[in-house]
């Protein structure tokens, strides 16, 4: 897979990068337009994600095979090095 140049946001310095979403969050929760996620609600909707996805056997297959194959090329690139 041919390799993918970093362009735009994806350029700029992590710290640099993080502090312009920052500001981008402040503005938001200043213009009242950002949602505070409470301990609860946060779980409920992860739980809920988490359900959605694992009820689709063949997707979970899928990212376990996929996981497996990404172990087995790790293992082999650490045994030529």
């Amino acid at each position: 897979m041919a390799e993918r140049s970093n362009r735009g946001f994806a350029a700029l310095d992590p710290v640099k990068r993080a502090e312009i979403a920052s500001r981008g969050g402040k503005a938001a929760h200043a213009l009242g337009r950002a949602h505070e996620w409470g301990p609860d609600e946060a779980r409920a909707a992860g739980s809920a994600g988490g359900k959605k996805v694992a009820a689709d056997r063949a997707h979970m297959a899928e990212i376990g095979r996929m996981g497996g194959q990404a172990r087995g090329r790790n293992r082999n690139r650490q045994a030529t090095e």
